[in-house]
């Protein structure tokens, strides 16, 4: 889990009557309010007391927001966690935060961090009732940092405000250090850092959290859900991976050589083979796909090239193939590794000429149509094999773009999620469908073996079991929240052969999905026509 991860939908519930970030309940306060509290304090107990009070008040605060993080998230890093602060306190509107610097070793001793607020609430405040300040203001938000870093690294951590926005300057600026590294400097600050007990009262909260979530979630869902709506772009890459092959794509998008997309099944080659169509020149053109493993070969042909009335049974009148529809634009051919070698000799001549003959006609026609094929087979394997000719490979594959597998790019997982939620709940018609942050750490950590696919089926299938348009962990698949459940036994007989192991695999796969042959195909790894062949077997 990443800080950058984080989302207010998905950590806070909104009910009638109670809001609550992760079973700890919030109250909505008016800033304006909170000005004059701010004011009637300062005249009544004097502007150090009033310090003391909101920096501790800000200290118990990030060090419970930093107790929630740890009990709901599995964090990569201590950095992650730690970074987590700044984040929440943008999340939470308090400040616009951003992070400078941030170093601390793994062990969390050593600690120094600059933050930046933007737009700081407790600023606006100060000025709201009480005007401009010589000295910086934002107590509760170095409170906050203070708690939340502590709680983090087991050991007191100091964020002192450098400079404020209620001095007049552009935006605030804070530093966090340990107490060895501030030093001397630190001695007018620490009397506004007395909190000694709320570590102890923030882990014994947490207990009794972990104690009552399952009542508590039992409870939620008897209650009238208000939810946000969420709309993530599709195309919000964070991958190195696969934003790289991308960057490649967008660059190859601009010739007309023909293009192979490699990937495993459900990782969305046509998906990118779509979006090339769009960034080329060819955009306006047709963009006509074909999954050539799912037509026989004495129909894959005709539906290729077209054919002339009388040129089979059936063929009652003259008909152009899919390579003269496609004229102008671009021509998908799915599944290409697994066309017979017949189709391959037909498909690389028309491929070399760039012109065709139809079925049961003498006469060639030029064609003017962009080739993207694609495949999930090992095509270098199947060259050796004697099953794919290796001069079709080279032609098909001036450029090869490979979309890699779900596993290796887990920073999409989360923006692709969302996008099916939103996907589902104008589909479903359940305007306010979103993923509770408890979904997380299992979309995360799962393999994903059926890819984008798979996801996308994941939450289909929670959507259709949610309550109230909010997604739990379960309502996700079983598959997905207890991975090590599905298919053990099946290998656990050493008496049977390969094949009677791998057919009680199938299914045992077609069962957990219900017969659906679309995501046991993703779940195994195979091309569709390959599952019912062995189907078939």
């Amino acid at each position: 889990m990443k800080a950058s991860d984080l989302r207010l939908d998905e950590l806070v519930q909104f009910y009638e009557g109670n809001l609550s970030l992760k079973n700890r309940r919030l109250v909505l306060h008016d800033i304006h309010a909170f000005a004059q509290f701010r004011k009637d304090m300062l005249d009544m107990v004097g502007p150090d007391n009033a310090r003391r009070i909101l920096t501790r008040f800000g200290f118990y605060w990030g060090q419970a927001d930093a107790a929630a993080m740890k009990r709901v998230f599995v964090w990569e890093t201590l950095r992650e966690w730690i970074k987590a602060g700044p984040r929440l306190q943008t999340l939470q509107g308090v400040a616009r935060a951003g992070i400078k610097s941030l170093s601390v070793d793994d062990a969390g001793g050593h600690f120094s961090m600059e933050v930046v607020w933007h737009n700081s609430g407790e600023a606006a405040e100060h000025l709201d009732a009480i005007g401009p300040s010589r000295e910086p203001v934002c107590w509760m938000l170095a409170g906050y940092l203070s708690g939340y870093a502590t709680f983090c690294c087991g050991h007191n951590i100091y964020f002192v405000e450098q400079q404020c926005s209620a001095q007049g300057l552009p935006a605030c600026i804070a530093v966090g250090k340990d107490q060895e590294s501030w030093g001397a400097a630190l001695n007018r600050h620490l009397p506004y850092f007395k909190a000694e007990d709320i570590k102890g009262r923030i882990l014994s909260l947490t207990a009794e959290l972990k104690r009552t979530t399952r009542e508590l979630e039992e409870q939620r869902r008897k209650l009238e859900a208000i939810t946000q709506d969420s709309a993530p772009e599709f195309l919000e890459v964070h991958s190195a991976s696969f934003r790289k092959t991308i960057d490649l794509a967008t660059r190859v998008a601009r010739f007309d050589s023909e293009v192979l997309v490699t990937g495993e099944t459900g990782v969305g080659k046509e998906v990118l083979a779509r979006y090339v169509h769009r960034q080329s020149r060819r955009a306006a053109g047709p963009f006509i796909a074909i999954n050539c493993g799912a037509v026989p070969e004495s129909l894959l042909e005709s539906e290729l090239f077209g054919h002339k009335a009388g040129a089979f049974t059936g063929a009652t009148g003259d008909r152009e193939g899919l390579f003269e529809q496609a004229v102008g634009g671009t021509l998908f051919l799915d599944e290409i590794g697994e066309i017979t070698p017949a189709i391959q000799v037909k498909l690389l001549r028309v491929l070399q000429d760039m012109e065709l003959r139809r079925v049961g006609e003498n006469r060639s026609r030029k064609i003017n149509a962009r080739v993207i094929a694609a495949t999930n087979r090992d095509l270098p394997k199947a060259i050796r094999q004697g099953v794919f000719r290796q001069d079709l490979f080279y032609r098909l594959g001036v450029v090869e773009l490979r979309v890699p597998p779900l596993r290796e790019r887990r920073d999409d997982i989360l923006p692709l999620a969302r996008h099916f939620a939103a996907h589902f709940a104008r589909r479903f018609d359940i305007p306010r469908l979103r993923l509770d942050a408890t979904c997380l750490p299992a979309l995360l950590n799962y393999p994903w073996p059926g890819n984008v696919r798979e996801l996308e089926n994941a939450v289909e299938h929670a959507a259709v079991m949610s309550h109230e348009g909010l997604i739990m962990p379960d309502h996700l698949p079983a598959a997905i929240t207890r991975p090590g459940d599905a298919g053990a036994p099946v290998l656990a007989d050493t008496t049977r052969s390969l094949a009677d192991v791998e057919r009680a695999y199938i299914n045992a796969v077609l069962q957990s999905v219900n017969g659906n042959r679309t995501r046991a195909a993703a779940i195994l790894g195979i091309g569709q026509t390959t599952l019912w062949r062995k189907l078939k077997a």
